[in-house]
């Protein structure tokens, strides 16, 4: 809600220093875990050669030199599960780096989660909302969490190639894929106008899923080239649908900006959005370069790219190993070109958060058509070694599958360690206390000169700070549209203000829109006709554009953070008393509290002696 003491700015130190040290607490968890697991196996196998001496296994001499049993660890794994897997687990270890960027604490709802949700129907907006309250309330439980969630899957398709370990490292993919895609992705943006095949609809955490829902399969299913065929006949609906889904007229992709006076395609006009992302500039000139052929080639460009999505799943369709070997290339090809030309990499700009769908999807279908054309040697069954030796399972079980299996129970422990906090976030009623901290702490030093700022009034006319030298200032920060706490703060100004008597002549009553949404002039004066305060002569409520708030937000130390979905803002509560000279006197936190049916509150109280003591004796008299 508005004024609730959340509204930190996107670069707050004091929350990326916290983010830091969180991550920094949880990887020396991590090595513990390794450490423990490392003893564990050392004295586990420590045990089997203790075992083997005594009973006097192959390759003893004696009972004191034993060597190594010899268990299979496994049958082969197909190329095509190992492309899947290994593929995915590193796009999961991308993932979970590229959300230890400092700005993911903050930055992450207004930057990621409510574009996402542009668009789309309320129901959507509202569930990601959702998703996004969590993430405001609890910013660096939810980052650190996302972090080790997103590394310890990656870590558990890297380290089991085959097995129970395999399979419950692809649901754990599904799982927690399809919660990226529901509440992160808004569902890929497909429930949204514009949504196309070239933005990465229908959303990279789908074919995370579907990566992972085959991992999960029994190892049988790979054994015949029937789950390949399928996979490829799924994708070839999905690129045929999308080709579909790009001819259709009138959705602005048949156009690119021939006209410099005529409104982009949407094709150009997300290509120049994506040259103002911060990137190297390598490829920031093939971006641009690309923008600039789309603009004045718009159609050659939709019907090139309608052509080959309707020819790749076409080929993919037909599923026969020599016409479908040239559609994989083609669908790589095009992935690899829409990845770089449009999709600009997917993780540029600090909030980048996955390398979008092309790399994703490209997986999915080679490893389609790897399951269809590859499929694994059959082995021949090996006895138990215990059923040799005499031996337990534990004492003859095969070095490297003892280390797989403890690497993954140390990634699974990974995973807890990221799913256990958000999971306890989740069920909280309240924010956490560092965004109070952040937000309603001392933002700039005292007995400094006060930032300058160029806004206008609720009337329209330019104010500025320094046209009021000689008049104490109280300066704070409202919503126009908020209907909590800002109404209150502003009822306790006005009531400094009857304090102050014939003394408020000589005092300005200040506040700053922090709703960059609803900064018009006309709701100022909305929110003064309804809080009465039209009639003050001496209260200005100030507005300009977007950067001219920033700017003054940012002067002050205050902050405003736009919630998904939400008309309100989360914004700092402080007010500053600025004394004739244009100093800081004084910084007070306006959080109204629970008191505020009282007729005189605490706050207006203490904000009228602030104001006297900044006067001085000689401007009261």
């Amino acid at each position: 809600m508005s004024g609730m003491g959340t509204g930190v700015s996107s670069d707050s130190s004091l929350v990326v220093s916290a983010f830091h040290h969180a991550l920094w607490l949880q990887f020396l968890v991590v090595l513990l875990i390794l450490a423990v697991l490392a003893v564990f196996r050392s004295v586990l196998r420590a045990r089997q050669f203790q075992a083997l001496a005594a009973t006097g296994g192959p390759g003893t001499t004696g009972a004191t030199t034993p060597t190594s049993p010899t268990i299979a660890a496994g049958p082969p794994e197909p190329v095509a599960h190992r492309v899947l897997r290994i593929g995915f687990g590193l796009i999961w270890l991308l993932d979970g780096i590229l959300q230890g960027q400092s700005a993911m604490p903050l930055s992450m709802p207004s930057q990621v989660l409510q574009p996402a949700a542009g668009g789309t129907p309320a129901w959507v907006q509202h569930m990601v909302n959702f998703g996004g309250t969590l993430w405001i309330d609890h910013p660096v439980t939810a980052a650190a969490a996302a972090v080790w969630i997103q590394v310890g899957i990656g870590l558990l398709l890297l380290v089991a190639p085959y097995g129970g370990w395999s399979r419950f490292a692809g649901a754990t993919s599904v799982v927690w894929g399809l919660i990226v895609w529901s509440f992160g992705e808004a569902f890929g943006g497909i429930l949204a106008p514009g949504a196309t095949w070239l933005f990465g609809a229908p959303g990279a955490a789908l074919f995370y899923v579907a990566a992972g829902a085959l991992l999960a399969l029994p190892a049988r299913v790979w054994s015949t080239p029937t789950l390949g065929r399928w996979v490829l006949r799924a994708m070839g609906l999905f690129f045929v649908g999308m080709a579909l889904l790009q001819a259709w007229p009138g959705r602005g992709f048949w156009q690119g900006q021939s006209d410099p006076h005529v409104p982009a395609g949407s094709l150009t006009a997300m290509v120049q959005s994506m040259v103002q992302t911060q990137q190297p500039g390598l490829f920031e000139t093939i971006v641009r370069a690309f923008g600039r052929f789309d603009a004045a080639h718009g159609f050659a460009v939709n019907l090139f790219t309608v052509i080959a999505l309707a020819a790749i799943g076409t080929g993919f369709l037909v599923a026969r190993s020599r016409v479908t070997r040239w559609a994989v290339v083609a669908g790589v090809v095009l992935c690899l070109a829409d990845w770089v030309l449009i999709e600009d990499l997917g993780f540029f700009g600090g909030v980048g958060t996955d390398p979008n769908s092309m790399i994703p999807m490209a997986l999915v279908f080679v490893a389609g058509y790897l399951a269809m054309t590859r499929l694994a040697a059959a082995v021949p069954a090996v006895a138990p070694a215990e059923a040799r030796l005499g031996l337990r399972f534990w004492q003859s079980v095969d070095p490297s599958l003892l280390l797989r299996a403890g690497a993954a129970l140390g990634a699974a422990a990974v995973v807890l360690l990221g799913a256990v906090p958000m999971a306890a976030a989740a069920t909280s009623s309240s924010a956490d206390p560092i965004l109070e901290e952040a937000s309603n702490g001392v933002p700039v030093q005292e007995h400094v000169r006060a930032p300058s700022f160029n806004l206008v009034d609720q009337s329209g006319r330019p104010f500025t700070l320094s046209s009021f030298r000689g008049r104490t200032v109280v300066v704070t920060f409202l919503d126009p549209v908020c209907t909590s706490d800002c109404p209150q703060i502003a009822q306790e100004f006005r009531e400094a203000d009857d304090l102050l008597g014939g003394a408020a002549k000589n005092v300005a009553m200040v506040a700053i829109v922090t709703n960059p949404l609803y900064r018009s002039i006309k709701f100022t004066q909305a929110f003064d006709a309804q809080e009465y305060l039209s009639d003050l002569p001496n209260w200005y409520y100030l507005t300009g554009t977007n950067a001219q708030l920033d700017r003054a937000l940012k002067g002050f130390g205050a902050s405003a953070l736009v919630e998904p979905a939400g008309a309100m803002v989360d914004h700092s509560e402080f007010a500053d008393v600025i004394d004739r000279d244009g100093y800081i006197r004084t910084i007070l936190s306006t959080d109204p509290g629970a008191d505020t049916d009282a007729l005189q509150s605490s706050f207006a109280g203490l904000l009228d002696s602030e104001i006297h003591e900044a006067m001085g004796p000689s401007a009261v008299g």
